[in-house]
């Protein structure tokens, strides 16, 4: 069940009450000097994560391995250890670069 938030009309008191929604439309017939204020829903997300079975991460492994330089096999590829260190140092050196161009273009 919801919170509404209610305003009465003739007081502005501006109030919450947790009812369910028959609830709702019966007591806004039952007190016509109460309206329901507008408000933005509450939405949950996050809670909890998205859980793949194996066959799916199997899916995922080939994906990456037919497609090695994307953001995919990036993610779900194994890789060796020796692949790791290797990518880590092609990262290190890429924003070197990128760092020294901004400079000497200033």
């Amino acid at each position: 069940m919801p919170i509404y938030v209610f305003k009465n009309t003739k007081t502005n008191e501006t109030y919450e009450k947790f009812l369910s929604m028959s609830d709702r439309e019966e007591y806004l017939n039952d007190n016509p000097e109460v309206k329901q204020v507008p408000t933005v829903p509450n939405i949950v997300g996050g809670v909890g994560g998205v859980r793949t079975d194996d066959g799916f991460k199997e899916v995922l492994s080939k994906i990456s391995e037919a497609h090695p330089t994307s953001a995919l096999a990036q993610r779900h590829k194994r890789k060796t250890g020796k692949q790791v260190k290797t990518q880590q140092a092609v990262n290190k050196h890429r924003k070197r670069i990128k760092h020294a161009t901004k400079r000497s273009s200033v």
